[in-house]
C-alpha cells in the first residue's frame, strides 16, 4: 500500500521542487503536476507529486497519519484529529451513490 504525504513547496524549479513534510525536506518530480509555486501543497507518493492540494486538504492528510501513527503505536485519544467528521454522518462520494432519479 502507498500512503500520499502532504508536503509545502519551498523552492520550485524545472520538473521538480524542495519541500517540506513533517519528517524534514525532500527534492520531489513535479512532472505530473506541472509548475508549482513556493507555499503550494502537494501531495506526494513514492517521491512524486501526484497533486496540488489546499492547505486545509494537507492539514486533514496530516491529522489522519497522525492518528495512524497513534493507533500503531497503541495509543487511543486520536479523535480531536478528526474533527471534520465527529457528529456527522458519513457520506458516499457521488460515484459511489446508488443511481437515483435525483442523480440519474
Amino acid at each position: 500500500m502507498c500512503i500520499g504525504i502532504p508536503m509545502q513547496v519551498i523552492e520550485a524549479g524545472a520538473g521538480g521542487a524542495l519541500c517540506r513534510a513533517r519528517d524534514g525536506e525532500h527534492r520531489i518530480d513535479t512532472s505530473l503536476v506541472g509548475a508549482v509555486e513556493p507555499g503550494n501543497w502537494v501531495m506526494v507518493f513514492l517521491g512524486a507529486a501526484r497533486e496540488v492540494i489546499s492547505e486545509e486538504a494537507a492539514r486533514q492528510s496530516a491529522d489522519a497519519i497522525a492518528a495512524l501513527e497513534m493507533v500503531m503505536r497503541g495509543e487511543g485519544g486520536f479523535e480531536h484529529l478528526f474533527a471534520d467528521l465527529i457528529d456527522r454522518e458519513p457520506e458516499l462520494p457521488d460515484f459511489l451513490r446508488p443511481k437515483t432519479q435525483d442523480n440519474a
